[in-house]
């Protein structure tokens, strides 16, 4: 069984390739599910990892339904991740009902190629994983990366057995989310190829800080912030009266 760890920073990575994992998935911020790590956390991880490297691209938190704009976003980041040598990206897109972007997701695919593309955990807002993973499959995806639906892939264990053995080899099922040590036998003895887990502990560095820099409303997923236009006017003329 191989073990891909979830690296949300340097440290991670390093960590990660010491301890003898067999992949890593580069991101930034765990606690928004993970986004596009900056350029010079990717150049340096290729400097200095040897393990495979898989690299997300998920431009912002939030739904997996994107603009046009973030859109060209990802393709850059993918050739930008294909320049500095990585092994895979891992990135998906959906339609505003949820179902699969085939179109999009299908140009990241080849856009992504030679490098092995992973479908991640949007796969889990899909309204019929069966009829989704048969979607990937002929968007020759690698393999789907998803805890089965479920807000654990301990719980969400029947769906992701009902999918390994519909794929019956066809395309690579990789169980994630909240796989530790107490529960990752569970997958072994499931006969997957591979599990994905960040492996992390939290240590406090530093004591509570006088002003947070977290703001709780920015963390929903339903929801998707921008600056607006009228606000930033409204603003500007505010500062800009000279009455």
């Amino acid at each position: 069984m191989q073990l891909e760890i979830c690296a949300s920073n340097y440290h991670s990575a390093v960590n990660a390739q010491k301890a003898g994992a067999h992949r890593i998935e580069l991101c930034s911020e765990l606690a928004l599910g993970g986004i596009t790590p900056s350029y010079g956390l990717i150049k340096q991880v290729m400097e200095a990892i040897k393990i495979p490297v898989f690299v997300l691209i998920r431009p912002r938190s939030g739904n997996f339904n994107y603009t046009n704009d973030e859109f060209d976003i990802m393709k850059r980041d993918i050739q930008l991740c294909k320049d500095l040598g990585c092994a895979g990206i891992v990135s998906g897109i959906l339609k505003v009902d949820n179902f699969i972007d085939k179109k999009r997701t299908g140009e990241l695919i080849e856009f992504t190629r030679p490098l092995e593309f992973t479908f991640h955990r949007a796969f889990d807002w899909t309204p019929n994983p069966y009829e989704a993973m048969e979607q990937l499959i002929a968007l020759n995806v690698n393999r789907i990366l998803t805890s089965g639906q479920e807000s654990s892939a301990e719980k969400g264990i029947f769906v992701l057995q009902q999918l390994k053995k519909l794929a019956n080899g066809r395309i690579n099922i990789l169980p994630g989310g909240g796989i530790n040590i107490e529960n990752v036998l569970i997958f072994k003895g499931g006969g997957f190829e591979e599990i994905h887990c960040s492996a992390t502990v939290v240590k406090y560095a530093i004591a509570s800080p006088k002003v947070p820099m977290n703001n709780p409303k920015f963390f929903a997923e339903t929801i998707k912030s921008y600056s607006d236009v009228a606000l930033i006017q409204s603003i500007l003329n505010l500062i800009n009266d000279k009455a």
